[in-house]
């Protein structure tokens, strides 16, 4: 696999200001990462990348992140973007060849390697992040692997298919997929619960998150999260879970721990100027992460081209921060 490096460094920041911290904002319309301040929301700065970037994954020294450049109707994408999050270089770009449409990413421990779903050629990537080389494509069986989530060991990874309503489990010692079952029609957001290895997934057309055991994948407890849950994520110590529920424009809010619902926060505001989406005119909330230092959480409303900051205190949003044209992934840049 070569290596390239886009040079555009005129749509670089300049030299950064001092900031706590970076939300990462993937504008899927305007194939740009902005840098938004931890803050207060500022735009720092942006990167370019290639069309439609989906995903975002920061690096665990914090120095690099990697987006999944998936492509439009037209033609599929088959590239990574690696950006510079400490220094001013311009982003280099990983061609993936014959595997396109890449989604999911994850780093695995260490941050030498990622991984990436691509769906238009059914693999699981294994990725030298330095060298832009693929070391492992893994198939991944009939159907197409969407999200990814990794154990906190690095031994294991587990990949959903939306078509197959499925999660199957990924052996990265032996790169084998082994078990593959049945969580819930739609199956997209998978996230690995921290301290427990539970491996939680958003089931969008069941309207269900279900809770598998690690290792068989067995389910352990089905949750309703109705309105479409696209996306999962968990606050650093494992203590809530985060579905983002995109047709009713909504966040539900689980205690992890006990597996119960306790909130569910509504994302779309009255008199807003929502455009156009896959779900007509709508918010849409998509991507979904938690500040890693402060108790927030942050709602990517792609409809609405801003980001819902969100008090863990009492569950409702306390600020809203533009964006670039419909953004989809968030990741979160600590100093």
């Amino acid at each position: 696999m070569r290596l390239s490096v886009l040079c555009l460094p005129l749509l670089l920041c300049a030299a950064r200001p001092a900031v706590s911290g970076e939300l990462l904002v993937g504008n899927k319309a305007a194939d740009t990462v902005w840098r938004l301040s931890l803050d207060d929301g500022r735009k720092l700065g942006e990167f370019p990348t290639h069309k439609a970037p989906h995903e975002i994954v920061v690096a665990p020294d914090g120095k690099t992140a990697l987006v999944a450049n998936y492509g439009d109707r037209d033609a599929a994408g088959t590239t990574l973007s690696v950006l510079d999050l400490r220094g001013d270089a311009p982003p280099r770009i990983v061609d993936l060849g014959r595997h396109g449409r890449p989604h999911g990413l994850r780093f695995l421990p260490g941050g030498r390697e990622a991984l990436a779903t691509t769906e238009a050629s059914q693999h699981l990537l294994r990725i030298d992040v330095a060298s832009g080389k693929i070391v492992a494509d893994i198939p991944l069986g009939e159907g197409k692997g969407h999200m990814v989530a990794v154990a906190a060991d690095g031994k294991s990874a587990f990949v959903t298919k939306v078509d197959r309503g499925t999660v199957s489990r990924i052996d990265l010692t032996s790169n084998r997929k082994l078990e593959e079952v049945e969580a819930g029609k739609g199956a997209e957001g998978v996230a690995v619960r921290p301290g427990s290895g539970e491996v939680w997934v958003s089931n969008r057309e069941a309207g269900t998150v279900t809770v598998h055991q690690p290792k068989t994948l067995a389910i352990l407890r089905t949750l309703p999260s109705p309105g479409f849950p696209i996306r999962v994520a968990f606050t650093p110590d494992g203590r809530w879970a985060l579905v983002s529920n995109a047709r009713a424009a909504t966040l539900s809010v689980f205690d992890a721990r006990r597996k119960r619902p306790v909130a569910t926060v509504a994302l779309s505001r009255d008199g807003a100027q929502y455009r156009d989406t896959m779900l007509g005119r709508a918010a849409l909330p998509i991507g979904v992460v938690a500040d890693p230092a402060k108790p927030r959480v942050f709602v990517a409303i792609s409809g609405g081209d801003e980001i819902a900051v969100i008090d863990r205190k009492t569950w409702k949003p306390v600020a809203y921060w533009k964006t670039g044209r419909e953004p989809d992934a968030v990741a979160v840049a600590a100093e």
